[in-house]
C-alpha cells in the first residue's frame, strides 16, 4: 500500500467533505470561486491524528511488511509534532480497535483497504476522495470515517461525505463483489460518539441521483443559495453572501409581524432558522475588521487598538530576580491541580485511567435543547404519580 500524504490530500471542487454545504446550497459552489483556502489549527490536529491512525492500522493489516520496529519509529517521529498530545494514543487506539472489532465480527476475514481513493465522477462531475476506510465482507460495504474534532458531534445517518464516499467504493468494488448493504460509521472517540447507519444499495444509489442533480446545479452556475446553519458554516463565501443575510434578517421583520405572544408551535420554525444569526454577526464582524486593517474604508466602522497587556521578556530571569530579591515563592507561585480534563491530556487516557480512574464520577449534564432528530432520550421535569409513589410491598 502507499503511503498517503495526509497535508496534501488532493480535493475535488465538488468535494465529499463539502457535500453537505454544495449538495444544500448549490450557489454556494459559484460564490467561492477564487476565495482562498484556509486551514486551521484544528484541521491540522486531525491531520495529525489520522497519520497516526494509518500507521497503527498499517502495523495491523501487515505486521510483518510493516513491523513493530517500524511502527514505533514512525510514530516517535509523529510524537515531535508541536501538535501532539498524550491522548492523541489512546484515541486513535479506539480508532483502529472500532475496525478490528468490525472485522472480527464477520465469519471470515474482510478485504480491508485504508486510506482509499475512491471516484464518485459517475455522479458527481470530477468527484474523488479519500475514505479513511473502507471494509467488505459477503454483500457488506463498510464505511469508516474517523472524525478527531470535539467540538460538536458527527452522526452517520444522512451523512452526505459519507455517502458520496461509499457511491465510489461502490463503483470500485461492484464487479467484484456482490453488494447490496451499506454500512455508514463514524468514530469520534474524543467524544465518546461511535454511530453506524445501514442502507439498502437502492437507497444509495438513490442518493446518488439526488447527488447528481445537485452537482449539475452547483457546475452549471445557476444553483440556487440556500442558507441554513449548516450550509454556511463552513462556505468560505458565508461574509459576503446577501442570501444568508436576507435569510437572517427576514426572521426578524417576520417575528415583528406577530402580535403579542410567539406561538409555542412557532418555536422549532424560529429556532431553526435563527440558529445561524449569531455566527453570521460574528463572521460579518471578523470580515469588516479585516477590510479596515487592510486600509479600506467601512461606512460606520474603524478598526482600533484592542485592551493592553503585559508579558515578560524573560520569565526564568525575572522570577530568579524576584527569588534573590528576597520575595517567598509562595508569594510568587500559585500551586494549583491541574483540571481532570487537563490531566487526562497530558497522561493519556490509558495512563489516567490505570491510576485514578476509580476515583472519577460522571456527573449528569446541564439540560439542553437540541433538534428532535438528536439521538439522545429526551427529559422533563414533569412530575408524573410514579415518581412521587413509591410500589407498597
Amino acid at each position: 500500500m502507499a503511503d498517503i500524504n495526509h497535508k496534501e490530500r488532493a480535493h475535488a471542487k465538488l468535494s465529499a467533505s463539502g457535500a453537505s454545504r454544495w449538495a444544500t446550497c448549490p450557489g454556494s459552489v459559484q460564490m467561492e470561486d477564487g476565495i482562498p483556502d484556509k486551514e486551521s489549527v484544528y484541521a491540522q490536529e486531525g491531520t495529525l491524528a489520522h497519520e497516526m491512525s494509518e500507521l497503527k492500522l498499517k502495523h495491523y493489516l501487515d505486521p510483518k511488511g510493516f513491523g513493530k520496529r517500524k511502527l514505533n519509529a514512525a510514530i516517535k517521529k509523529l510524537k515531535e509534532n508541536e501538535l501532539y498530545q498524550a491522548e492523541m494514543d489512546s484515541y486513535t487506539d479506539s480508532y483502529v480497535d472500532f475496525i478490528k472489532e468490525k472485522a472480527l465480527s464477520f465469519p471470515s476475514n474482510p478485504y480491508i483497504e485504508i486510506e482509499k481513493r475512491v471516484d464518485f465522477s459517475r455522479w458527481v462531475d470530477g468527484g474523488f476522495g479519500t475514505c479513511d476506510c473502507v471494509l467488505i465482507h459477503g454483500s457488506t460495504l463498510s464505511i469508516i470515517d474517523l472524525k478527531y474534532g470535539k467540538g460538536v458531534p458527527v452522526s452517520a445517518e444522512q451523512n452526505e461525505q459519507l455517502i458520496l464516499y461509499a457511491l465510489g467504493a461502490y463503483d470500485a468494488f461492484n464487479l467484484i463483489y456482490n453488494l447490496d448493504k451499506i454500512e455508514l460509521n463514524i468514530v469520534q472517540p474524543r467524544i465518546n460518539n461511535f454511530t453506524t447507519w445501514e442502507i439498502s444499495l437502492t437507497e444509495l444509489l438513490l442518493w446518488g441521483d439526488y447527488f447528481k442533480v445537485q452537482a449539475e446545479k452547483a457546475l452549471g452556475g445557476n444553483g440556487e443559495l440556500v442558507p441554513s446553519a449548516k450550509a454556511c458554516k463552513f462556505c468560505k463565501a458565508r461574509d459576503i453572501c446577501t442570501a444568508r443575510a436576507e435569510n437572517n434578517l427576514s426572521l426578524e421583520s417576520e417575528i415583528k409581524l406577530k402580535p403579542n405572544e410567539i406561538p409555542k408551535d412557532k418555536l422549532y420554525e424560529y429556532i431553526s432558522r435563527g440558529e445561524d444569526i449569531a455566527k453570521w454577526v460574528a463572521d460579518l464582524k471578523a470580515y469588516a475588521l479585516d477590510m479596515c486593517l487592510k486600509g479600506e474604508e467601512v461606512k460606520g466602522l474603524k478598526a482600533v487598538a484592542g485592551r493592553t497587556s503585559r508579558s515578560w521578556t524573560n520569565q526564568d530571569e525575572a522570577i530568579n530576580k524576584l527569588i534573590e530579591g528576597g520575595i517567598d515563592e509562595a508569594i510568587i507561585y500559585d500551586k494549583v491541580p491541574l483540571t481532570l480534563a487537563k490531566l487526562e491530556k497530558a497522561l493519556g487516557k490509558q495512563q489516567f485511567t490505570a491510576l485514578v480512574g476509580d476515583l472519577v464520577v460522571t456527573s449528569e449534564g446541564k439540560p439542553t435543547l437540541v433538534f428532535e432528530n438528536d439521538k439522545r432520550p429526551a427529559i422533563s421535569n414533569k412530575v408524573n404519580a410514579t415518581s412521587i409513589f413509591k410500589p407498597l410491598n
